[in-house]
C-alpha cells in the first residue's frame, strides 16, 4: 500500500481559505476598476458626439463608490449623476440626447459608450484580478473624482 505524505498542506489550505474569504472584497475591487473604465468610455463617447455645452453633464458621469449586492451579485450603476445648475437631471439629458426628440435628433451615444467600455473595462478588471491572484491581497483601485452639474447641447445633424 502506498503512503502519501505532504508537508505544508495546512499552510496552503489556510491560504486558500483566506483568499476565499477575501475574494468578495477582490470582486468589489475588480468591479470598481471596470466601473472606472466604463465611466471613461461614457465620457469619451459624449465628447465624440459633441455633447458638451457647459461640460457639466459629461463631468457628472459617475457611480457610487461602493458596489451594491443585488441578489447575491455585486452591481454598480454608471450614469450622469445629479442635476445641472438649472435643476435638470443629468440622466434625463443623457436620455434625451441618446434617443432624441421631435426637435433633437438621436445620437445613440450610449451605444458607442458601451462599445468603447470593452476596451477600457475588461483589461482593467483582468489586471485587478490578476494582481489579487498573484499577491493574495485585495488591490487598491484608484478612483477618479466626480464633479456634479449638467449641460445640454444640440448635436450636429
Amino acid at each position: 500500500m502506498a503512503r502519501f505524505n505532504m508537508s505544508g498542506i495546512d499552510d496552503m489550505v489556510a491560504e486558500m481559505r483566506r483568499m476565499g474569504e477575501e475574494s468578495g472584497e477582490a470582486a468589489k475591487a475588480v468591479l470598481l476598476a471596470g466601473a472606472e473604465g466604463v465611466k471613461k468610455a461614457w465620457k469619451q463617447a459624449a465628447e465624440e458626439h459633441e455633447l458638451r455645452d457647459t461640460g457639466d453633464m459629461i463631468n457628472s458621469i459617475g457611480f457610487a463608490r461602493e458596489p451594491v449586492d443585488v441578489g447575491g451579485a455585486y452591481s454598480i450603476d454608471i450614469y450622469p449623476q445629479g442635476r445641472d445648475r438649472h435643476g435638470v437631471r443629468n440622466a434625463e439629458k443623457a436620455f434625451v440626447l441618446h434617443y432624441g426628440t421631435s426637435k433633437l435628433p438621436a445620437t445613440h451615444w450610449v451605444d458607442d459608450a458601451d462599445k468603447y467600455s470593452e476596451d477600457y473595462a475588461i483589461p482593467a478588471m483582468n489586471d485587478t484580478w490578476d494582481e489579487f491572484i498573484s499577491t493574495g491581497k485585495v488591490p487598491h483601485v484608484q478612483l477618479t473624482p466626480n464633479t456634479t452639474g449638467g449641460g445640454l447641447r444640440k448635436t450636429k445633424n
